[in-house]
């Protein structure tokens, strides 16, 4: 049997209620049964994220492997899917998987993320060069962001109307045409979704490694959105706004060039993701702060880095 973090256990009663604690209550005797039936030994200490368990084991035939386990939740239904696309290729290796229970064993990879490197540039270098080997045909049957442009077209205007006080208006306007002019031509390749430093990990195939895609088909360029604005809280503590500006265009020049991507496409991708976050900041609060005065704090900042990046 495997002890699961409680810290894990209270993030997902606390998120998912009676569901979420009978999930947990059945997730020890799930686990036992996947490891038996993929032919793996339990080989170290249960790892988490936000909505699942790594368990660390050993596998027949594949040497160092982990199992993984999600809530079940529509946003992880295509990662196996993204996985088996890749095949290896700038992602960890999809190994086996039973999508009914959102199940993986996938290939082991170190605890260690390209977040914790202190060297912007290599972070978005590293970060561009993953995502130039995961733009691959995306197989059919995965959800498009061009179809997700109409929902972000309303979520915009609804956010918009609510939180007035926030977003400029010239902030809110670029980020409206980007969804209709960007969002509703899209090319037909695989978009890892969430393509942030912390789901890049240190591994011995290759140096790094994708990991939690949500194993979508767009433009590459929406991945480089989702850095930048995991990386804009690193910029908080730039006092100067023309700092904050400078660093912040270096990363998308950057990541760019790594990735073989239409510099101005990456910069309005990125300009989105900052606005909807945003205003998802100011509905939900971050995952550094859900209230007080540094949520204060990080909200002025988010809404002043959107219009910077104009």
């Amino acid at each position: 049997m495997i002890d699961i973090p409680e810290t894990f256990v209270r993030q997902t009663v606390e998120r998912e209620g009676e569901e979420g604690a009978r999930w947990i209550a059945g997730l020890p005797s799930l686990v036992g049964e996947l490891v038996g039936r993929w032919g793996c030994v339990l080989d170290g200490d249960v790892l988490h994220g936000g909505v699942g368990i790594v368990v660390p084991v050993v596998a027949s035939g594949h040497g160092s492997a982990v199992v993984k386990v999600s809530f079940p939740h529509p946003g992880n239904v295509h990662e196996p899917d993204a996985f088996a696309a890749w095949g290896g290729r700038g992602a960890v290796r999809l190994l086996a998987r039973d999508d009914e229970r959102f199940a993986m064993l996938l290939e082991r990879v170190r605890a260690e993320s390209l977040a914790e490197v202190e060297d912007t540039d290599e972070v978005a270098v590293v970060a561009g060069r993953v995502s130039r080997r995961l733009a691959v045909a995306a197989p059919a049957g995965l959800p498009r962001i061009q179809d997700m442009a109409l929902a972000w077209d309303e979520e915009l205007r609804l956010d918009r109307a609510e939180f007035a006080h926030g977003v400029s208006e010239r902030s809110f306007g670029a980020a409206l045409a980007t969804v209709r002019e960007l969002g509703r031509a899209q090319p037909g390749l695989l978009v890892h979704g969430d393509l942030h430093a912390r789901n890049i990990l240190r591994a011995e195939r290759e140096p790094w490694l994708a990991v939690d895609p949500k194993g979508w088909v767009g433009d590459p360029a929406y991945d480089g959105g989702t850095l930048l604005k995991a990386l804009g809280l690193r910029l908080v503590a730039l006092d100067d706004p023309g700092d904050v500006r400078k660093a912040a265009l270096r990363v998308l020049d950057v990541f760019s060039e790594a990735a073989g991507l239409d510099r101005e496409r990456v910069g309005r991708w990125a300009h989105f993701h900052v606005v909807r976050g945003a205003f998802h900041g100011r509905r939900h609060g971050f995952r550094v702060a859900r209230g007080g005065p540094f949520l204060d704090r990080v909200n002025q900042f988010v809404e002043g880095f959107a219009d910077l990046l104009l």
